[in-house]
């Protein structure tokens, strides 16, 4: 157990700086570590974590596996806040918000990178700020996913390709180093990925750039130990523990004429931190896809199977030497590479004992290896695969003997009643799948795909004449769409492997994504497609899935889960929630909204006997743009914490509402100002060119986003002469609705089709010529206001919590909503709260003559309201004596009592 420290650390030092060392070249591994390493409190290699959690993935091996039992399943919900710390309030202050760190806790303070970049130590039983390190002399990194501790200090990454150490008890700056290799070699941008430390080396990695290494530097001062490139130079040899050299430059094929060597411009960074096992000696790292000569998604130039791209790699911990590696793709051209943090585990495989790594996220699978020599300790096949004569694919690619997520996208037919659908359903028109009259969508051969056939092979025994959208499907100039995507799968996230429960938890993504060689960003993510996910969680053992909950939002950025020795996990959504979930069953049994979106890993620690949990609410961007609430908010939470926030409330408020949805291009354009009018396949409203015509662009529906009301009849041409007589467009275009079915016209050059919106909502629609021009109707109803339609009863809402703590806030806010003679309730009543932007969903609606009841459950309510006179609206829509749907809405003024 933890005792809490007698004297809690000063803030002398804050911000200081120390001069920063010139690094002399060193040999690569020649340099020994420095004497007697200190490594932080609580530091385990495989065995769980107990009163602190001194690395980002709580332990060497990344297990976020917690011995700590205090909170349980029977005394969940006296689990409460206890403490909030706006981390970038604290001096020096910054306005920023916004970060994916994950935190750690060593002797009961916790150790995280600030929005800005920074870094801040809290004590993790007050919350109170010990130190702030805030850099103004070269800048900091942005974008930041956890720092390390150990031999006393704090390292972190800032500006510059800056590797930086502080003082853990003062935050004053001891040592910041520049790393290069031995003869001065690039390494790449080191600015992103968290540090490791371990027996007095720090790891960092490099990502971002065309090349990047993960190196190795002395703990006590910066200096450069050792590095190891995912792109290898020319003829660069390696022995294995299996005795076997080779040459994997060789596998990127041979240099261009003009001179480029695709294996050293080729991408294959390592984009997250790596895992130690102390025992054998071996730092496991994991290096993402090719994506040079020319693109991400052109291999043309590339041929061969480009290691270390899209591969793990296990190096000697201490001089860097290649021990084994294991590619997960080969000639990687879908960004599908798998690098999230290695989980490493003890296992028992068929009765024997096996030292194991879990590797593989976003191609939907996960490879058990044996971690001691890279071989598979689960069936692995390699499959055969459709291949494009163009792209130089490999024939095979590895599939382990049981998937996690679903290998092809799901064809389901456009239907009002089937929305939003299967979570992993495809866009209708990609790779070919056009809906027929009843929406089933059906292949159509001499679709935009033909272009490919005379360039594909099939393998044989093929169960399909094309393309299905299935994964590692090729592509070349057109767009082919299949899972999951390089947004999807498991991505980034940190797994949880419990030794209670012998189950992986995995977090993931649905996002399948168009993958053609003009794509930017790695591929389009078709745009109106639902971005959602969940966890799940499998036998480590044998690989079969124990059990699934598809949350609902996209889990594979940076929300890792954490759990315990009581069998439960912790994880924060995007939405702004903590979850506590069952690990055993996957059941959601507690849950707490923080108020900003995290996309970050909980962490549990223990100080004097009590055990905390803590989650970084900071929000972040993927895959949600702006629309995800940004912060800095820390959290801390114990049972019995009674912390209460401005509103009276222990929770936040609501977050804004996530744009669920894969958004179009373009700001929204009322209809009335282009004549309720949407051209089909052109950028532009006005260019007469040629580059013009028959676009195939995502911003080829002019406009993208049209915004109309409730009634109004929008005319869908295809342009024809008429409109631009130098460069008329020259094929049939097609408005094809979906998910729900609305409409499908086909259109030549030259024709309108026309069509009345009668229903609020959001009508996407793409092109079946190529599906990558979309655009998106919104229809809104404009709310009418009612007064005195609106009554609560009782007018007095007594909420808060008789036990204090918001687990304990029950029952129902009832009104009552007065309706005009001869209109009835068409659904959507929500209360519009003060707090937040987000409507309150009605739990509940009785609809009578002339009225409705509605009713919202009290703890929906209770933290976006203050205390005291306080005004609501509920909004509801109806259908009038017409039958023409409208929109009330009906203010109150109502008394809260906490």
């Amino acid at each position: 157990m933890r005792k809490r420290l007698t004297t809690r650390l000063g803030t002398a030092g804050i911000g200081a700086l120390v001069a920063v060392l010139a690094i002399a070249a060193s040999p690569a591994y020649g340099l020994t570590t420095p004497a007697e390493p200190v490594p932080p409190a609580g530091l385990t290699g495989l065995e769980p974590t107990g009163a602190d959690m001194p690395t980002v993935g709580g332990n060497l091996g990344n297990q976020h596996y917690s011995a700590l039992t205090q909170i349980t399943h029977e005394n969940l919900d006296e689990l409460a806040p206890t403490w909030r710390t706006h981390v970038s309030s604290v001096a020096p202050a910054t306005d920023d918000t916004g970060q994916q760190t994950t935190p750690i806790v060593v002797d009961g303070v916790i150790y995280l990178d600030t929005p800005s970049g920074g870094v801040i130590a809290v004590d993790g039983v007050s919350g109170a700020p010990v130190w702030k390190w805030e850099n103004t002399v070269y800048g900091l990194s942005g974008t930041r996913r956890g720092v390390s501790a150990g031999d006393g200090k704090i390292f972190t990454l800032a500006g510059g390709n800056r590797v930086v150490a502080l003082d853990q008890a003062t935050g004053a700056e001891v040592w910041a180093a520049q790393p290069t290799g031995a003869n001065g070699e690039d390494l790449g941008r080191v600015g992103k990925v968290a540090t490791v430390y371990y027996n007095g080396i720090v790891y960092a990695h490099a990502a971002d750039g065309d090349r990047g290494a993960v190196v190795a530097l002395d703990a006590s001062d910066g200096s450069y130990l050792w590095h190891f490139f995912g792109g290898p130079r020319r003829g660069e040899q390696f022995t294995g523990v299996d005795g076997v050299t080779f040459d994997a430059s060789a596998t990127w094929g041979p240099v261009l004429p003009d001179g480029t060597d695709c294996s050293e411009e080729g991408g294959a960074t390592s984009w997250m931190q790596g895992a130690v096992d102390p025992e054998l000696g071996m730092y496991y790292m994991t290096f993402g896809n090719a994506r040079s000569c020319t693109s991400s998604q052109d291999g043309s130039l590339r041929p061969g199977d480009n290691l270390f791209s899209s591969t793990m790699v296990a190096v000697d911990a201490m001089t860097g030497a290649y021990k084994w590696h294991y590619q997960s793709i080969h000639h990687d051209v879908w960004d599908m590479d798998n690098v999230h943090p290695p989980t490493l585990a003890d296992i028992v495989v068929d009765g024997e004992e096996k030292k194991v790594v879990f590797y593989g996220s976003k191609s939907g699978h996960q490879f058990v290896l044996d971690r001691t020599n890279g071989e598979p300790v689960l069936p692995v096949t390699e499959k055969p695969m459709i291949t494009d004569s163009r792209q130089s694919h490999a024939e095979t690619q590895p599939f382990p003997a049981t998937r996690l997520l679903p290998e092809c996208v799901v064809w389901e037919k456009l239907d009002p009643e089937n929305i939003p659908g299967d979570p992993w359903r495809a866009v209708p028109n990609y790779n070919g799948y056009q809906p027929d009259a009843e929406g089933n969508l059906v292949f159509n051969p001499d679709s935009y795909v033909a272009a490919d056939e005379p360039y594909l092979t099939y393998p044989d025994g093929y169960p399909s004449d094309h393309r299905q959208g299935c994964m590692y499907d090729p592509q070349w100039d057109v767009p082919i769409l299949s899972t999951t995507s390089q947004n999807g799968g498991a991505d980034w996230s940190n797994h949880s492997y419990s030794h209670s429960t012998n189950l992986v938890y995995y977090p993931y993504g649905t996002n399948p994504v168009a993958h053609y060689n003009g794509a930017s960003a790695n591929g389009l993510r078709a745009i109106g497609q639902y971005q959602t996910g969940g966890i799940l969680a499998y036998d480590a053992s044998t690989g079969e899935v124990a059990w699934q909950n598809h949350l609902g939002t996209d889990m594979s950025h940076g929300q890792g889960p954490l759990t315990t020795a009581s069998d439960l996990l912790f994880v924060g959504q995007i939405d702004g929630r903590v979850l506590a979930m069952d690990a055993v069953t996957g059941d959601v049994l507690w849950d707490f909204q923080t108020g900003s979106g995290i996309a970050a890993a909980p962490v549990t620690y223990e100080v004097d006997g009590e055990q905390y949990v803590a989650v970084f609410a900071a929000g972040s961007t993927n895959p949600y743009g702006g629309s995800v609430t940004q912060g800095d908010s820390l959290w801390a939470f114990k049972l019995g914490g009674s912390y209460t926030t401005e509103s009276g409330s222990q929770e936040g408020p609501d977050t804004a509402p996530l744009t669920i949805r894969r958004p179009v291009s373009g700001a929204a354009v009322e209809g009335s100002t282009v004549g309720d009018t949407v051209l089909l396949a052109r950028p532009s409203r006005t260019a007469d060119t040629a580059a013009a015509r028959d676009s195939v662009a995502t911003n080829g529906m002019q406009p993208t986003h049209l915004r109309v009301p409730v009634g109004t009849t929008v005319t869908f041409r295809n342009p024809g002469a008429e409109t631009f007589p130098n460069f008329p467009n020259q094929k049939p275009h097609c408005a094809t609705q979906f998910f729900e079915g609305e409409f499908n016209a086909k259109l030549q050059p030259g024709e309108t089709y026309q069509h009345t919106f009668d229903r609020a909502g959001e009508y996407f629609f793409n092109d079946c010529t190529d599906p990558r021009p979309t655009g998106k109707i919104e229809v809104y109803l404009v709310p009418q206001d009612q007064p005195g339609a609106l009554k609560f009863t009782p007018g007095t809402l007594q909420l808060g919590s008789e036990t204090g703590l918001f687990t304990g806030v029950e029952g129902r806010v009832s009104a009552h909503f007065e309706l005009p003679a001869g209109y009835s309730y068409d659904g959507g009543a929500v209360l519009i709260a003060p707090l937040t932007s987000s409507p309150i969903e009605a739990s509940d609606v009785t609809a009578n003559k002339n009225r409705i009841i509605v009713r919202f459950d009290a703890d929906a309510v209770d933290h976006n309201v203050p205390a005291g006179e306080v005004t609501l609206t509920v909004r509801a829509n109806v259908l009038n004596a017409a039958g023409v749907q409208e929109q009330l809405s009906s203010t109150a003024t109502v008394t809260v009592v906490k």
